[in-house]
């Protein structure tokens, strides 16, 4: 695995499926201040995902920016990534962590429940992640957490991130309820400017 940490906090940016620009894109991200990438594909070609997979981590790796894999526990452990993101039908997190090693990065979705972030922080997650806040045009029919949700959260002692519809005109409320990170797919990944999409974000918080 890869041994770039977790940053304390930014733009978490998700990449949004199969698209003929993908490595573009992401270097675009990245040139613009995403701290975290996720790469989140729900195809089946394994072929094509573990090509891109691949050629990410060496992008990521340039900008010295932990790589994330969305859901695949083994994928992730192929190309060498800093880590895995869970969902709630994916891998338990010890089962993660035998895989992918004590220094790997392993983030759990945690939805609307403050007591699924709680066991998650328990079985050694390095964050947990709330969400949607605001209507997602990804995942139009997820639940809707509480931004209070993110104060309520803040003796867990990991990171959390918050997911779900969020763009440059809404994320500050949740950087003032005190999400450590925001992570984005269609506000970054479908807008005209990569580059520009993914500075806005940036700026919300201060550089390290």
């Amino acid at each position: 695995m890869t041994s770039i940490q977790l940053p304390h906090c930014g733009l978490y940016a998700i990449t949004d499926g199969p698209r003929t620009d993908l490595s573009t894109a992401v270097s675009q991200a990245l040139a613009g201040g995403a701290r975290v990438l996720q790469y989140r594909d729900k195809t089946a070609d394994a072929a094509r995902r573990h090509a891109e997979a691949a050629a990410l981590k060496q992008l990521c790796d340039a900008h010295a920016v932990p790589l994330i894999v969305n859901d695949d526990v083994a994928l992730a452990v192929a190309v060498g990534a800093a880590g895995v993101h869970l969902g709630r039908d994916d891998d338990d997190v010890a089962a993660a962590r035998v895989a992918l090693g004590p220094g790997a990065i392993i983030g759990v979705s945690c939805y609307d429940s403050l007591e699924r972030a709680r066991a998650a922080a328990a079985a050694g997650a390095d964050y947990v992640a709330f969400g949607a806040f605001f209507p997602s045009p990804t995942k139009p029919q997820a639940a809707r957490a509480p931004l209070d949700l993110l104060r309520q959260s803040a003796t867990l002692g990991v990171p959390r991130v918050a997911i779900g519809g969020i763009t440059p005109d809404n994320a500050s409320s949740l950087v003032e309820a005190g999400a450590d990170f925001l992570a984005v797919i269609s506000a970054v990944f479908a807008a005209p400017d990569v580059r520009s999409a993914t500075q806005r974000f940036a700026r919300l918080y201060p550089a390290d």
